[in-house]
């Protein structure tokens, strides 16, 4: 069978999405995990948009050996320099140059005519082919670009030495069937063809990201640039989990497969959602809460008999733990790092030491302590360790006669310990108005939500908040047993992202649209 290379840019262009944010820490342990999972080719970030961007490619380029490391550029000469310079230390390097191809983003954006960008094409594209042999090419915005005019950039990068073309549906303008029929032209017009191979690129705005880039398999493309989860610019890209599973479910229908290790797919859908702070929705296509559990008592029925009556996937086959072992307080160290491990968490002695202290605490507030209660103290554990400022305490009264009041006591960075207190609408606006007093960072909370991670009066609840702040917004994630606390925990973890973003100046210097 063919093989389709998997191009993950969730580092990228997942990262895009707004308050989406990663330090280089959770980048390169991302990255690490996309090598687990048997991604082809990771684009590790944008290395002339920040310091912090090019790090991340730097050290991924050193330490990942057997995956291509990807860096993106605009078609300018600082950028293209930029971009090899970040992975001149990686096994096999690849440098990915885009430019604009639609009238749209000519006339209004770039103020150059179509010959204009075809020189700029040809110069760029050879600037970087003098630094590697691994070029890849995107006219962006394709989709809504004169087809004629796309063979003519493509041709230009062939010329020039570019061995991947990518065909960006920028936008998420197209449909199946006009992406597959571009897509064929493509291979059918472009001279030298036969040396390169054509990747898919699609946004979700009409949430045909996943059909778009099926239908490009399909018409020839062998390579498929996608995300974690889906995450990305606006409505996100294609998920990388959905591509996967369709080729490997459908084998016999698209006649391709890819060497992804699907039983990776849960944990590492986990890992991006716990760092980067994007909630999975329940609903979700193979990793949402629902997306094996049967409520229907017809389809209940038919699963108690047979799996494969309501079932087109096994649960294993992605990761889905399947084990039922619940721990309690009686449970010891080696029970709780055993379980961790079958879960995909491979935590440092200093690590499960903290984690195993949370879990007793846990445990004795609860009878019983679930995977996905496990899979909740982990994050949590993970992201109070990354945090500059620390919670210590925090205190709520309130009542509906009474005024909420909160008192906090927070860790600054240096150690010190600051208490103060004061009153709110409610407990958690007096919680958020008490640490305001002591960080004094100004922002405005547009986005609030509460889950319970389980089932149970003495579930864990999950507390996930998104903050604005001069034009940015800072995903925060809390969780525990007390939901106040839990919101105070997302509330720091989100100030904590504000402000390693503005101290360590990892905020996006070139913040354009790509493709």
């Amino acid at each position: 069978m063919d093989r389709v290379l998997v191009f993950d840019t969730t580092l990228r262009d997942g990262e895009q999405s707004p308050g989406c944010t990663l330090n280089v820490e959770e980048k390169l342990e991302i990255a690490h995990q996309l090598a687990r999972l048997g991604v082809d080719i990771i684009e590790g970030g944008f290395p002339i948009s920040s310091p912090g961007d090019f790090e991340a490619v730097r050290l991924m380029a050193e330490q990942i050996r057997d995956v291509q490391i990807c860096a993106l550029a605009r078609a300018l000469p600082a950028d293209i320099d930029r971009a090899a310079e970040a992975i001149r230390g990686a096994a096999n390097g690849r440098i990915h140059v885009f430019i604009s191809s639609s009238d749209i983003h000519l006339m209004h954006q770039m103020r150059k005519g179509r010959e204009e960008v075809v020189e700029q094409t040809r110069a760029m594209v050879r600037r970087a082919r003098n630094y590697c042999d691994n070029i890849e090419f995107s006219p962006m915005d394709a989709t809504r670009s004169d087809p004629d005019y796309v063979i003519e950039l493509l041709n230009v990068a062939v010329a020039e030495g570019a061995t991947t073309l990518n065909i960006p549906d920028t936008v998420g303008y197209a449909t199946p069937e006009e992406y597959a029929a571009l897509i064929r032209k493509i291979l059918n017009e472009v001279h030298g063809i036969e040396k390169c191979i054509v990747s898919t690129h699609t946004h979700n705005d009409l949430g045909l990201a996943v059909a778009n880039a099926l239908a490009g398999i399909q018409a020839g493309a062998r390579q498929v640039e996608c995300t974690i989860n889906g995450i990305g610019e606006r409505a996100g890209n294609a998920a990388l989990e959905e591509i996967v599973m369709a080729l490997r479910t459908r084998r016999d229908y698209y006649q391709v497969d890819t060497r992804i290790d699907t039983t990776q797919i849960y944990r590492t859908s986990r890992l991006v959602a716990d760092r980067t702070g994007m909630v999975v929705q329940a609903n979700k296509a193979i990793v949402g809460l629902n997306a094996f559990r049967h409520e229907s008592g017809i389809h209940q029925d038919g699963i108690l008999k047979d799996r494969s009556t309501y079932e087109i996937m096994d649960p294993a086959s992605i990761g889905w733990p399947s084990s039922q072992l619940v721990l309690g307080k009686h449970s010891g160290r080696h029970a709780l790092k055993q379980r961790l491990l079958e879960l995909g968490y491979e935590l440092s002695e200093e690590e499960l030491n903290r984690t195993f202290q949370r879990f007793k605490e846990l445990a004795d507030q609860k009878k019983e302590v679930s995977d996905r209660d496990l899979e909740a103290l982990v994050a949590e554990e993970h992201r109070v360790q990354q945090e500059t400022w620390k919670l210590d305490h925090v205190q709520v009264t309130c009542g509906d006669h009474s005024i909420p009041t909160a008192t906090v006591r927070l860790i600054d960075p240096q150690g010190r310990i600051i208490t103060d207190a004061d009153t709110g609408t409610g407990p958690v606006d007096a919680v958020y108005r008490a640490i305001n007093r002591i960080i004094g960072v100004p922002n405005v909370l547009s986005e609030f939500s509460v889950k319970s991670v389980t089932e149970g009066i003495d579930a864990i609840g999950e507390v996930t908040i998104r903050i604005d702040h001069d034009g940015s917004s800072y995903i925060g994630r809390g969780a525990s047993t007390d939901i106040i606390v839990a919101s105070a925990r997302a509330y720091m973890n989100a100030l904590n992202r504000l402000i390693s973003n503005r101290e360590v100046s990892t905020a996006r210097v070139v913040r354009t649209v790509t493709p």
